[in-house]
């Protein structure tokens, strides 16, 4: 361990950090403390994307000043282990990927780092390092499952593509079926259409107030929470429900491991919804998965990097590295 002009020991730590869509958290974990995030440091700025996928330089210019903050705090201990995780790593992290191993060796002295897909970390935060399989859905929703040998993921395609019983979906489902009560159509929802025009205003005004938006997925998810709250007296809303409950379970059974009781978690926002959805996912999983064993997830995505960092600071690191779900480099190389 190093020692700084006489002062003793300096402690050693780790770095995690979680790059999603509200912005950059941080936290600095010491050596053989606890498996979990305490106290983090928050951006609230999303790191940008451009030609060249996730921008690098966006990001450290967020994640520098809190770590430097955090290591400040921490009296100053040395952070030779690292784990990111962000959102679109595993197609758009080409320049994190090239960038951050030795711009972070510069300027923080780190040794080894983890860039890790969210959905990696979201894993290992619920699951840790046991295999199974794990459903992430806010906005967008994915599935990733592993036997602790490659990694498996079913849809995260974006709200045009997929991301089938996200939050997106169900909204975007629940303003259709608001939009086919308008024009009087069938399996329109006249309740839905109350309460979209409640918070959009008037419903032929609702392509105009909605398609020029960039921030489309997410002004759908936050219509969800509506068609959950009308689903106790609703069947059109119930039966939105049920049906993001079966492609949530059958993306789940995609991915999980053929073992015989594999374990299985979800997380993430969208299922703070609460029973209007994972009423029908239980019963959905039963029928997809009548083998898993549901088990609560133990931490969130921030946890989960933190997790990978101390694993990798123990080179003890069990899941599956594969250059784009879960990508390592050490001494500042790529």
């Amino acid at each position: 361990m190093p020692t700084a002009g006489g002062r003793g020991p300096v402690p050693e730590a780790v770095l995690a950090v979680d790059s999603g869509g509200s912005g950059l958290r941080v936290a600095l974990v010491p050596l053989g403390g606890p498996a979990s995030a305490s106290a983090p440091l928050a951006s609230g700025e999303p790191v940008r994307t451009g030609a060249r996928g996730i921008d690098a330089g966006h990001l450290l210019e967020q994640l520098l000043p809190m770590a430097r903050r955090l290591l400040m705090n921490a009296g100053g201990a040395t952070v030779p282990t690292i784990a990111i995780g962000a959102a679109g790593m595993a197609t758009l992290g080409d320049d994190l990927r090239a960038t951050l191993p030795r711009a972070l060796a510069h300027e923080l002295g780190v040794r080894r780092i983890a860039l890790a897909a969210d959905a990696v970390t979201a894993y290992a935060g619920a699951l840790g390092e046991r295999p199974g399989a794990v459903i992430a859905a806010g906005t967008g929703v994915i599935a990733l499952g592993t036997d602790l040998g490659s990694w498996h993921r079913a849809d995260g395609w974006g709200h045009l593509l997929g991301d089938c019983g996200s939050g997106a979906w169900i909204g975007r489902a629940g303003l259709e079926a608001a939009l086919r009560a308008h024009d009087g159509r069938p399996g329109g929802s006249e309740s839905l259409l109350a309460r979209a025009e409640a918070v959009f205003g008037p419903a032929d005004a609702l392509p105009g107030a909605l398609y020029p938006r960039t921030d489309r997925p997410a002004v759908l998810a936050s219509f969800a929470p509506e068609v959950a709250s009308c689903s106790a007296d609703d069947p059109v809303a119930a039966g939105i429900l049920a049906a993001a409950a079966r492609h949530l379970a059958e993306s789940a059974a995609t991915v999980c491991p053929a073992t015989d009781e594999p374990l299985v978690a979800l997380t993430g926002g969208l299922f703070h919804l609460g029973e209007p959805l994972l009423g029908p996912l239980r019963e959905e999983l039963t029928r997809c998965l009548p083998r898993a064993r549901r088990v609560p997830a133990q931490g969130n995505p921030l946890d989960g990097a933190v997790r990978i960092a101390l694993a990798l600071a123990a080179d003890d690191l069990k899941l599956p590295c594969d250059g784009r779900m879960l990508h390592l480099a050490t001494d500042g190389g790529g």
